[in-house]
């Protein structure tokens, strides 16, 4: 009996791939293997290079943005702030001298009330454009400044007619304007001021210091090549793998480019803020208190006032400026040590003018007091007041010619760096493949 075997046409039953712990375990041998092993070191060591590299290129544009940002929008804003209140503080004391002059002012004295004032609205159109739409304080505060100017004009020019016309109500007229600018617009002025200088301060303070973050990735980035190209070494008994020397060189590169810019970057910002931002700051308030003292003096004068608070006001701004001017010149190597000890001597110049013209008004001179305070005499209270004034101004125009020499400083040296690290990145990466790709493919 023969039989006959037939073959099967059914396919044979193949376990299925899709089975869990097949695949886990084709995945667990897989891993096991010299290929996937490097497959991760290439994958790991792409990704680190990438990373580091975006972020060292973020850290680099928003560090240059932001100093950019200071240099020609904040700075400018804090600026005009400060020049806007010098302005409102020259006006009112050159519309209180016109007073004291009597009858028909001075030209000279007209023209300097009429130059503050124009000089006042162009510094609130600058600081108008210059504020961020966020900053909700300092609208608020352009707003009440923008209102008032105007009002403050209108009642000075009716003290003036009235003043011409020899009409008592004048002088009502004008202490309703100096009320408005010292009660109002000058503490709005040197509140707008106090803001802005504050925001310089507080933006070259964060940028201060090197850019760490991106400096430790870069140093992970660079470490892990050369422990792969060990490893590498050991593995393939290749000494050298050109691929990898490349990638190394070029995060090496970023590395120091990074780091030479960063603290060259950080050193001229702290710069910046030490010799420029916070004398810039104490130089400015200085100067609010001197306004702050002769507004005191001419408006007591145009009032016949010293016996009350017109007096201890003025003495209490002088000791104050004293103390601040003090201060300055103690802290020693700012390049405007001149112009304070300068300050500083005509403040006790002003002084001793100040005694004389309280003097003459105990024994009824007021004729007397008023040269003392208005007059032409170098050693009149106009003169002192004058010369620590502007003393004063050019402090706060050299120490701002530091500071922003600092900023421009720090922005030019990060120039270029934030695309550069991007090429070096890439210029790393394909180091990297270039470098595991052969060992992979020696594998097929």
């Amino acid at each position: 009996m023969v039989i006959r075997v037939v073959p099967s046409t059914q396919p044979r039953a193949v376990e299925p791939d899709s089975d869990p712990d097949r695949v886990s375990a084709r995945i667990r041998e897989f891993v096991r293997t010299t290929p996937a092993r490097l497959t991760v070191l290439g994958v790991g060591l792409v990704v680190v290079a990438i990373v580091s590299g975006t972020v060292a290129a973020v850290q680099v544009a928003d560090r240059q943005q932001t100093l950019d940002a200071l240099h020609s929008e904040v700075e400018p804003l804090a600026y005009a702030a400060q020049d806007l209140y010098s302005a409102l503080s020259v006006a009112d004391a050159a519309a209180a001298t016109a007073f004291i002059s009597g009858g028909v002012e001075p030209t000279a004295v007209r023209d300097r009330y009429t130059t503050a004032i124009s000089e006042a609205s162009a510094d609130l159109v600058d600081a108008s454009a210059g504020i961020e739409q966020s900053d909700a304080v300092s609208h608020d505060l352009l707003t009440q400044l923008s209102v008032g100017v105007p009002v403050y004009t209108g009642l000075v020019e009716t003290a003036r007619t009235n003043n011409r016309d020899e009409h008592p109500v004048g002088s009502a007229y004008l202490s309703e304007a100096s009320n408005l600018m010292q009660s109002t617009l000058l503490p709005l002025a040197e509140r707008l001021h106090s803001v802005q200088a504050a925001r310089v301060v507080r933006t070259q303070a964060e940028f201060a210091t090197p850019p760490w973050p991106a400096i430790v990735l870069l140093v992970v980035t660079l470490v892990s090549l050369v422990v792969a190209q060990v490893l590498l070494a050991r593995g393939t008994r290749r000494r050298l793998n050109a691929g990898l020397i490349v990638a190394s060189l070029a995060v090496a590169a970023s590395l120091g480019w990074l780091v030479t810019a960063g603290v060259v970057s950080a050193a001229a910002t702290s710069r910046a803020l030490d010799e420029g931002a916070r004398p810039l700051s104490d130089l400015t308030a200085g100067r609010i208190l001197a306004q702050q003292a002769r507004s005191d003096e001419t408006l007591g004068l145009v009032r016949r006032d010293f016996t009350g608070s017109f007096d201890a006001q003025f003495r209490h701004h002088v000791d104050d400026l004293g103390e601040a001017l003090g201060a300055l010149a103690e802290d020693g190597g700012h390049a405007v040590a001149d112009q304070i000890a300068s300050a500083r001597h005509a403040l006790d110049g002003w002084s001793t003018a100040h005694v004389r013209l309280m003097t003459m008004l105990s024994r009824g001179d007021w004729t007397g007091a008023t040269e003392v305070a208005i007059g032409p005499g170098n050693d009149g209270a106009a003169a002192e007041y004058a010369q620590a004034d502007s003393s004063l101004s050019t402090a706060i125009e050299e120490t701002r010619t530091e500071l922003r020499g600092g900023i421009e400083r720090a922005v030019t040296t990060l120039t270029g760096l934030s695309a550069g690290t991007l090429v070096l990145a890439a210029v790393a990466v394909a180091g990297i493949a270039a470098g595991v790709w052969p060992r992979l493919r020696e594998y097929q």
